[in-house]
């Protein structure tokens, strides 16, 4: 007796979910058209964000063309952040991902078309462009952690709609804190980049085990964590702008609460740390982007950071997960947009107003040169993670 399947069909309802228009070309072959996102000028569009579920797809092959992908940046028009670069990644638990290896990409669209064949086992999956990371996986990591003594979360504010905005502190209850270095870190302030949460979860973890190194900069450091800078994007299925629709990587040179209450927070905390006597001595933030990777110091005329900013590349250089486009370390201008206020990253903001030596990281999503040309997996995001915060304590011991 054939077995009757049931219709296709593509769902968003759940955490970070997002699919604009679909279309159904055939029986199996759907037309996806990519929400993408525009900050407050409707300017700036960007689509890099896309996170469906597939029911109904036992022993079927589903074809989807992903559409309406060119946008802008920073003013200028680009083809999209979805290439050929970058096909998308399934699961078929949310919980284990893996790149599909079957996009065509197609400039003229530009669209992305591929393909998911599946056996009976499999009744439904997931698709996503990169590995999702939602709130409710930050959830389940504070869960896991809040027992530890080395570890503080608190929130120092709240977001358009509502969410904390969380901020940790990871350092040894013992002996004289006054000596130690600050390191302060930041991750997520685009929803898309969720690698960077990954990184982030990878930092927070090695820096709360056992592992030597972790107690050595627990005992000679305090770490400030800035874990998820746009809950509300992470939540909608956002791409770079806040529920206002601004940019939460620039506007670092403009205060407005009501606006982007993230921002004003992030920044407060941070002012408030250096205002009651102590000091930073690095601060990180950390991005994704598609085929390019690089360590970033301030604009700094001085150049008084620029041996620790180039000590921070070589080391993490000579781990596994960092594989710079240009071994020489970049420096960021004095804004991304001349002319324009609203326009510094955090780096910009931070050097321009306090000299903080503030340093900013791209990690590629795309085929990776230390990964046997793979494509990042969470495992490989976790180590970074690890790697990151190791190559920055040695720098900082050097003189």
């Amino acid at each position: 007796m054939a077995m009757l399947l049931s219709a296709a069909t593509i769902h968003t309802d759940f955490e970070g979910g997002k699919m604009g228009r679909v279309e159904q070309v055939g029986p199996d072959h759907f037309r996806l058209h990519v929400v993408g996102q525009t900050d407050q000028a409707h300017r700036n569009r960007q689509a890099s964000w896309y996170y469906f579920r597939v029911d109904g797809t036992r022993e079927r092959t589903l074809t989807f063309d992903l559409v309406d992908l060119a946008g802008e940046y920073n003013y200028q028009p680009n083809r999209g952040a979805i290439t050929r670069d970058t096909p998308p990644y399934i699961s078929f638990d949310q919980k284990t991902w893996r790149p599909v290896e079957t996009g065509e990409y197609d400039e003229s669209g530009p669209s992305m078309r591929f393909r998911i064949q599946t056996g009976l086992e499999h009744a439904h999956y997931w698709i996503a462009h990169v590995p999702p990371y939602t709130n409710q996986n930050l959830q389940a990591l504070f869960e896991d952690v809040s027992g530890s003594p080395y570890l503080k979360i608190e929130s120092i504010g709240r977001t358009p709609q509502k969410r904390d905005i969380p901020l940790l502190t990871i350092t040894a209850n013992t002996g004289d804190p006054a000596g130690r270095k600050v390191i302060w870190l930041m991750f997520r302030q685009h929803a898309w980049e969720a690698g960077s949460s990954w990184t982030g979860q990878g930092a927070i973890r090695f820096l709360l085990s056992d592992d030597p190194v972790a107690r050595e900069i627990r005992n000679g450091a305090i770490v400030k964590i800035l874990p998820m800078c746009d809950p509300d994007g992470v939540a909608n299925g956002g791409v770079r702008f806040n529920a206002a629709g601004y940019d939460l990587n620039r506007n670092w040179d403009i205060n407005d609460p009501r606006k982007m209450p993230e921002i004003a927070a992030q920044k407060k905390a941070i002012y408030d740390w250096l205002d009651s006597g102590h000091r930073i001595d690095a601060f990180v933030t950390v991005h994704n982007t598609e085929t390019s990777e690089y360590l970033a110091g301030p604009p700094d005329p001085s150049k008084k950071t620029r041996p620790l900013l180039e000590r921070f590349n070589r080391f993490w250089m000579e781990g596994k997960t960092f594989a710079p486009s240009s071994p020489e370390p970049r420096v960021e201008p004095e804004t991304t947009t001349s002319g324009m206020a609203g326009r510094m990253n955090v780096v910009q903001g931070l050097y321009a107003a306090r000299h903080i030596p503030g340093f900013l990281i791209e990690m590629r999503i795309a085929k990776h040169p230390k990964l046997g040309g793979s494509r990042p997996n969470i495992a490989d995001r976790m180590l970074a993670g690890r790697e990151m915060v190791s190559a920055l304590w040695k720098a900082l011991q050097r003189p």
